[in-house]
């Protein structure tokens, strides 16, 4: 994963519980809507071999990750399987450490100051602060205060409605992913509402940019 092409569209969508038989269509389908960067959780059964596919079928279209990293060797089954950067809902110090000395993109979570100041110094690429919605976008811009150097990524309840507020706060990237991939849509194999779904992000982000 190239973190500063990240940074141009900083957009990831996470996949949980996704089954393996649309993996591929859905994968030809975060690529149409121009999302660049997703993670597949690794708490999703077969969750490695889901990441492989995922990875073969986007043929570098994508930069495809782990996320819910609990340990090494979930981390090792990731990396094995082709992930590209790596994602922890909270900071595991053994798998940052590893990402780190690899040069691995590595989002460990955070949530209060002292944790987000804790994973950055650990050498985060970014932090993710979960669950973001608790707190809303005016908690990004308090963090930012005396931490201005810190990235950080908004995790959970950011919707193409609000995302103007939490970058204009100070997140420097967002994720999704239940509330685009519904599992409605993956069940009926509805690609066509994901890209829409994604477009809207994507399209309010550009607008936002323009506007700056």
């Amino acid at each position: 994963m190239d973190i500063q092409k990240f940074k141009k569209l900083p957009i990831l969508g996470i996949l949980r519980g996704v089954e393996q038989d649309v993996i591929g269509p859905l994968t030809e389908a975060i690529v149409a809507s121009g999302l660049e960067t997703v993670e597949i959780t690794m708490n999703t059964p077969k969750a490695a071999a889901l990441i492989k596919t995922m990875v073969k079928v986007s043929d570098k279209r994508l930069a495809v990750g782990a996320g819910t990293v609990l340990n090494l060797e979930m981390l090792k089954s990731a990396l094995a399987a082709g992930a590209q950067f790596i994602v922890t809902p909270v900071l595991i110090e053994d798998v940052t450490n590893y990402c780190v000395k690899n040069k691995i993109p590595v989002f460990p979570g955070a949530f209060s100051p002292q944790e987000i100041y804790k994973a950055w110094n650990a050498g985060a690429s970014m932090v993710k602060v979960f669950p973001a919605k608790v707190l809303g976008p005016a908690y990004f811009k308090e963090i930012k205060g005396p931490f201005e150097k810190i990235e950080l990524l908004a995790c959970a309840g950011v919707t193409a409605e609000n995302l103007k507020d939490y970058f204009l706060n100070g997140a420097d990237a967002i994720a999704f992913g239940a509330s685009i991939f519904k599992k409605e849509y993956l069940l009926k194999k509805d690609f066509t509402k994901i890209i829409s779904a994604i477009g809207e992000i994507i399209s309010s982000y550009k607008q936002l940019t323009n506007a700056i």
